[in-house]
């Protein structure tokens, strides 16, 4: 079987960063409703949408979320993590059709309680979106 775990605790260093991207589409919405629950239709109903100060849907701000857990879970610390908490701020709405940026950056490290603190940030384009932070939980090699 191949090794399906990440970075080690012992292999991160500060200021290491990854990243993810997508291009958002009607369909991904749909399904992350679906998926989710979130029938809010700010992000389902385009005559709904219209009457809001956005004008027209907009994607689930989870959505984004989603995105920095793809980071965490698959690249940087990857596989073998575990995602302790996630503050985040959205600050700016995404548009179906947008394409999201999230990439985390590892700015602590406590050797100690095997924890990470990253920095988490979604950009579409150069606009930011979303930021925050998340803490996870990294193995030891040994």
């Amino acid at each position: 079987m191949q090794d399906l775990h990440g970075y080690y605790l012992e292999d991160l260093e500060v200021g290491m960063s990854d990243s993810y991207e997508k291009t958002i589409s009607e369909a991904d919405v749909n399904l992350f409703a679906e998926l989710s629950g979130d029938t809010n239709p700010v992000h389902l109903d385009e005559e709904y949408a219209a009457s809001t100060p956005f004008k027209q849907r907009i994607v689930h701000g989870m959505f984004c979320g989603a995105l920095i857990s793809t980071v965490a879970g698959t690249k940087l610390p990857g596989p073998g993590c575990i995602y302790l908490d996630q503050q985040i701020k959205f600050k700016a709405p995404v548009l179906i059709g947008d394409t999201a940026k999230a990439t985390g950056t590892i700015e602590e490290i406590d050797q100690r309680r095997r924890r990470v603190k990253m920095r988490t940030d979604v950009h579409v384009g150069d606009k930011l979106v979303a930021t925050g932070y998340a803490l996870l939980m990294v193995d030891k090699r040994g």
